[in-house]
């Protein structure tokens, strides 16, 4: 059992609070987003390796915008988005040693930020047998998704934590940017995003 406030701890040093991400950084769902994507992308005539190299880490709309054709319903094609992925768990699977992780973690000391409206990120967390933590971020809690800082700073204000000593696990280029621009410590997880000085670099969590 994790006692009653215990910092976590990390490669040695101790953090107020750790502040994860989901796809990509607690779980993979590479294939599924490939899948859907792909299939988005050919109904609206994209290229989707183009549309694929930019939509990891953000909420559906800003994605969208980038690739909207006049007239699009972009809040249409979100909703579509959205069921598409509810659907489609094949291949979702934790990342290695992650959830020893989360198990000697005090609850009270961690956070979900993720880009994913809450029903995917609860739909993926239960497919990758990972906890739904006390605290958690979806897409619908911020008005500003990543790689603006937002919802990192409200996580660390939930749980009353110095963002400064809060460590960021994240895996694509808007979210490290988010967490640097929150200025928290950062560990990159994987090779998506490229590394920067002082920020960690792993590739899971043995």
């Amino acid at each position: 059992m994790t006692e009653p406030d215990r910092a976590p701890v990390f490669r040695g040093r101790a953090y107020a609070a750790f502040l994860f991400d989901m796809d990509g950084t607690l779980l993979d769902s590479s294939a599924v987003v490939e899948r859907v994507w792909t299939a988005w992308a050919l109904r609206h005539g994209h290229d989707p390796a183009q549309v694929l190299a930019v939509c990891q880490g953000l909420q559906y709309r800003d994605s969208l915008s980038r690739f909207a054709r006049p007239g699009m319903d972009i809040e249409a094609e979100a909703r579509w988005l959205l069921q598409a992925e509810l659907d489609d768990t094949e291949g979702v699977a934790a990342i290695a040693g992650v959830q020893a992780l989360l198990a000697g973690l005090d609850p009270a000391r961690w956070a979900i930020v993720t880009s994913a409206p809450r029903a995917l990120a609860e739909t993926r967390l239960r497919a990758a047998g990972l906890p739904i933590p006390d605290h958690f971020l979806a897409a619908e809690d911020v008005r500003r998704g990543k790689p603006h800082p937002e919802g990192f700073l409200k996580a660390a204000e939930r749980l009353g934590a110095p963002i400064g000593e809060c460590l960021v696990f994240e895996d694509s280029p808007a979210g490290v940017a988010a967490g640097r621009a929150a200025g928290a410590r950062v560990a990159i997880v994987g090779d998506l995003a490229a590394p920067f000085e002082g920020a960690l670099a792993i590739r899971n969590y043995l």
